[in-house]
């Protein structure tokens, strides 16, 4: 919006080499960068780079927690004090991390006021550059939902900030940008029952997310999760449940490892389905009226589908067809 050459690419779905023939001398790349590519870096260089959070992830890759925090924080390997790294000072990880940096570092929160930086007061999001407090928007404004996405619209702001925006342009754009498909998308009600896509919680930590954000303190909600395994540990997302999940419905590869986590943990209400098919019919049969189903696979959608973005789609058409 603010700048007339601008390209959205990387991990988000369009490869940075596809557009780099069209960027010019002064545009704007927004790149999310995957841990994978960060590990053969050698001049990469953000002009501004942010890091979200740290939890565990493609372990399948990296084998080690340290090793993969360590490839994550060379996004700001070749950062000089020119540049700004944007990090979570709710993530200890990375609250540290921010001490070493050469860069300048914005730091985001969710759950305090900080000297500087930016963060959620209230429903009011606020920026402190050390000297005043401006206000940015109230969460209110803003067509998404949960915790995480304030997070993430923190984030952006700051970023945004430090590459020069005005706050007049941020504004109009936070409060027109609508929810990312396939990331707590809401799909439709059937029978007083509502649907929610989650295709693209990929990992426990991003189904944890999208079950804090269900409506409702303790909405009784129908979790569709498995599928291919990156290695990773369920029993954090279980414990996460909360008196929140009525049928844990697995299937894929990783719906033994997900059920024996489950058991361990004290949940019992779990059925194996082979299919979404048979996933979406189960909880079309088992939900009432006022309860949520929500697909979080909690993994990766390979040995099923292709990715996440056609497991998603497949979900949602799945729904509408319970509507007619």
């Amino acid at each position: 919006h603010a700048k007339e050459s601008a390209f959205i690419v990387g991990n988000i779905g369009i490869p940075y080499t596809q557009m780099a023939e069209e960027t010019k001398e002064n545009s704007v790349t927004v790149a999310e960068i995957s841990s994978f590519q960060l590990e053969t870096i050698e001049q990469f260089h953000p002009k501004v780079s942010a890091i979200l959070n740290i939890t565990p992830d493609h372990l399948n890759r990296h084998h080690t927690m340290e090793e993969y925090i360590r490839v994550k924080e060379l996004i700001t390997l070749n950062q000089t004090k020119e540049d700004t790294c944007v990090l979570n000072y709710e993530d200890e990880v990375l609250r540290e991390f921010g001490k070493t940096l050469n860069c300048q570092v914005i730091f985001f929160s969710s759950l305090r006021i900080l000297e500087k930086g930016i963060y959620l007061n209230g429903e009011m999001i606020e920026f402190n550059d050390g000297q005043k407090i401006t206000t940015v928007c109230s969460v209110k404004e803003l067509n998404l939902p949960g915790r995480h996405n304030y997070e993430n619209v923190c984030a952006a702001v700051a970023m945004a900030l430090a590459y020069g925006i005005s706050l007049e342009d941020i504004r109009y754009v936070l409060v027109r940008f609508k929810a990312v498909e396939h990331r707590i998308e809401y799909v439709t009600e059937v029978n007083g029952v509502v649907y929610y896509n989650d295709s693209k919680g990929t990992n426990p930590d991003a189904a944890i997310q999208a079950l804090r954000a269900m409506p409702g303190p303790v909405l009784p909600t129908l979790l569709i999760g498995g599928g291919y395994d990156k290695n990773s540990s369920y029993e954090e997302w279980i414990n996460a449940f909360d008196g929140k999940v009525r049928y844990l419905v697995l299937l894929g590869q990783t719906r033994e490892k997900i059920a024996d986590a489950a058991r361990k943990c004290g949940f019992q209400d779990i059925v194996m389905v082979e299919s979404l098919e048979e996933a979406v019919t189960f909880c079309a049969e088992h939900a009432n009226p006022g309860d949520a189903v929500l697909l979080s696979p909690a993994c990766a959608s390979w040995g099923m589908f292709p990715n996440y973005e056609v497991r998603g789609k497949m979900f949602k058409e799945l729904v509408w067809q319970l509507k007619k």
